[in-house]
């Protein structure tokens, strides 16, 4: 990383802001660090953690994804982009379909060609497990924007550069999600609503996540799609770890939502290696030897069938794990 720039669209998001205080923390030569996001407020906010009175790397970038032009000024001198921006939350993409289409479709084939038109070698985007299988507009958006991603790898010419994903679940305690939510409530009114009893997601911790965009940037090859092996955990479990003594009324799940999610499809087996720690979905017309890529990083290729599920997974959080990880990741303050 040493004398190169780096670019994170929606870097003042929850995953933006954990990747800079590890990128400024681990690579303290880089020469620049661009924060890309539309909102003015969470840069100023975001500049009080990260002034440049300290850090004389990072710049602030007000832009957009959906506007290509600034893009490219944007991408001018970049080595890596960390393409993070998106609309995420379900049922607010549901309500506004064209906006989520604008922002997770066009601004992906926006990136994607102000990549190709400047000097980026390696642009990493964020997925998510809603883009496996999708059974809504925004996990449509994703899997279309994953599908642009890999596919960029066959149209970059004589261009050196290269296009990965990563695509993970629920990221703890970011912008959004259940545990933040379930915190607030019980502070509230002592209510913690259930959507379905039975449902499941998958967990990851916000610096497992910057750990996986960084494993991406120092080993893909182009057109991977990675994938970690991280637990789940039962929504019940959730609200047990958080207010035991809490109501718990059953609402029903909201629009475009899954009761459980996946990351890999049984179709996706015939194109999927173990590669220890993580699993990788690849292209299926890569342009480099599948053969030089399984002895490169010692791939297994999963048996055909093999799909990877919140509800069937082999790890889980228990209600004490969940309670540890609350306090580590997400309140340290948090007690019952």
């Amino acid at each position: 990383m040493e004398n190169k720039s780096i670019l994170i669209t929606g870097g003042t998001g929850s995953l933006g802001k954990a990747l800079t205080k590890h990128i400024l923390t681990q690579y303290p030569k880089i020469k620049r660090l661009v924060i890309f996001s539309r909102d003015e407020q969470k840069q100023f906010e975001m500049e009080q953690d990260f002034p440049a009175r300290i850090f004389p790397q990072i710049r602030y970038f007000i832009g957009d994804v959906r506007d290509m032009e600034r893009l490219e000024r944007a991408f001018s001198d970049i080595d890596y982009v960390i393409h993070a921006a998106a609309m995420k939350h379900v049922h607010i993409a549901e309500y506004n379909p064209d906006e989520c289409v604008k922002t997770n479709v066009g601004g992906a084939e926006n990136v994607i060609k102000a990549a190709l038109k400047t000097n980026v070698s390696h642009v990493v985007a964020l997925s998510t497990d809603k883009a496996c299988a999708p059974i809504n507009l925004y996990g449509a958006t994703k899997l279309t924007s994953d599908k642009l991603f890999v596919a960029a790898n066959n149209i970059r010419g004589k261009k050196d550069v290269k296009f990965s994903v990563v695509r993970y679940g629920n990221v703890m305690g970011s912008n959004g999600s259940v545990i933040p939510f379930f915190l607030k409530r019980k502070k509230a009114d002592n209510t913690l609503p259930i959507t379905v009893e039975s449902m499941t997601r998958f967990n990851i911790s916000l610096q497992g996540g910057v750990d996986m965009v960084m494993h991406a940037l120092q080993t893909a090859w182009g057109g991977e799609i990675f994938v970690p092996k991280i637990p789940s955990y039962r929504i019940l479990d959730v609200a047990e770890a958080i207010g035991p003594d809490c109501e718990k009324p059953v609402v029903g799940i909201r629009p475009g939502e899954k009761i459980h999610e996946e990351m890999i499809t049984s179709s996706d087996s015939f194109f999927t290696y173990d590669l220890g720690k993580y699993y990788a979905i690849i292209p299926q017309t890569p342009n480099w030897k599948i053969t030089d890529f399984i002895q490169q990083f010692d791939a297994t290729k999963v048996e055909e069938g093999f799909s990877y599920t919140s509800d069937k997974n082999s790890q889980w959080e228990t209600i004490d794990s969940l309670r540890n990880l609350i306090k580590e990741h997400v309140d340290p303050t948090f007690e019952l």
